[in-house]
């Protein structure tokens, strides 16, 4: 009698099962579904507020200057104060060449400016002789002249003949070509001498324009840092003869690094010179940030700037996205408390939310001043100066 319960129970458990499975699918399947819709206006809503105020890429890169040391002058290397990864200061020497046929020419042109300042002072002091001649000349003149007409007042008498009087004539004659000549003489002492003082005079000054060109030379023999950086790129040995403008090493300020970001061509719609920079490096990782500036823009993307640009011409043609390099000026006393090295890898956000920029440098303010200045070669023109003015002073009388 019990048989057929059984059989009943066992035929209904089955189909109870898969209705209970089905509505739990359709449970996970809703929580889901509701998951994902709310991750995905959590997403909306923080890309309209967020997300779409920045540019990002990590396609960016630590830049500076690298300052070349080239010899303005050939010798042979005998000193070398400096090596690679060393920090040195600007005017400090770097590197010493053999200044022996230097100091002789710089000898040379010294002596030959000490002759021209006492030939010049001849020409001055011979004016005074020149002027005494023409005088005395003048005076024999007078004389011929009263002579001639003496004579000529007494041929009438027969006291003196008429051979006397020629040769009063040929005297007067005389002294009247020997003043021509002397004034002469003085006119061509005075067109060397007229308008001008012993320094000022145009012999003097070639011959100073000698000397500080050998100084010049003479200095350019100890080359010294245009700028304060660390050493790099050295490949100067001792000994080794070296030509004006070799590269001999490298100076690289890194107190004065920026970056540049290569963005692709699709984000710069947006992006405007003085927009705020957040930056990372693969150096110091996410715990250091920098802060910086878009300093400005490249012309043209980096293909168009390769050394072998893509021919999109030529029948080959692959549309690529372009990059164009952003030029980001970084906080110096970051760069003081984290020092980077040029090359390393950053990684850039811009925030593209400030519109009051420009695209274009040229609606920036104009530089009035010097991007990049050095004054370490001034010093050597000076002390040429200093050193001509000496000689000549040695050379000129002194008052009694």
């Amino acid at each position: 009698m019990n048989a057929p319960d059984t059989n009943k129970n066992s035929n209904t458990t089955p189909v109870q099962a898969p209705v209970e499975n089905s509505s739990k699918r359709r449970g996970l399947l809703i929580i889901a579904t509701i998951i994902f819709v709310i991750a995905g206006l959590v997403y909306a809503f923080w890309w309209f507020t967020v997300g779409s105020h920045f540019e990002h890429t990590e396609d960016a890169y630590a830049a500076g200057n690298v300052v070349q040391v080239t010899p303005q002058v050939s010798g042979t290397v005998l000193a070398i104060h400096a090596d690679d990864t060393e920090m040195i200061q600007v005017g400090k020497p770097l590197i010493e060449l053999d200044r022996a046929d230097a100091k002789v020419a710089l000898e040379q042109a010294e002596a030959q400016l000490a002759q021209s300042v006492r030939e010049v002072r001849v020409l001055f002091a011979n004016n005074a002789p020149l002027q005494a001649n023409v005088t005395a000349r003048g005076t024999e003149v007078d004389r011929a002249k009263a002579d001639l007409a003496r004579r000529q007042q007494l041929i009438s008498t027969g006291a003196v003949s008429t051979e006397e009087v020629e040769h009063a004539r040929s005297a007067l004659q005389s002294a009247e070509s020997a003043l021509l000549a002397a004034r002469e003489q003085l006119a061509s002492n005075k067109v060397l001498t007229d308008r001008t003082s012993v320094e000022q005079h145009p012999n003097v000054q070639r011959a100073a324009a000698r000397v500080r060109e050998t100084y010049l030379a003479f200095a350019r023999t100890s080359l010294v840092a245009p700028i304060s950086g660390y050493i790099a790129k050295r490949s100067v040995q001792v000994g080794q003869r070296v030509a004006a403008g070799a590269p001999l090493l490298s100076i690289v300020p890194l107190n004065a690094l920026w970056v540049d970001a290569n963005f692709k061509e699709v984000q710069l719609a947006h992006m405007r010179i003085g927009q705020d920079v957040t930056l990372h490096s693969d150096l110091y990782g996410s715990d250091v940030e920098y802060h910086g500036k878009v300093a400005g823009m490249s012309a043209g993307t980096g293909s168009a700037f390769a050394l072998l640009p893509s021919q999109n011409a030529s029948g080959n043609w692959i549309k690529v996205v372009q990059r164009v390099p952003v030029r980001i000026a970084l906080d110096e006393k970051e760069l003081i408390a984290h020092p980077l090295r040029i090359g390393l890898s950053m990684q850039v956000k811009v925030d593209i939310s400030q519109q009051q920029g420009s695209a274009l440098t040229a609606a920036a303010p104009v530089r009035n001043t010097s991007a990049f200045k050095t004054n370490v070669f001034e010093q050597a023109g000076k002390e040429a100066d200093q050193r001509i003015t000496q000689i000549i002073s040695n050379n000129i009388a002194k008052n009694p």
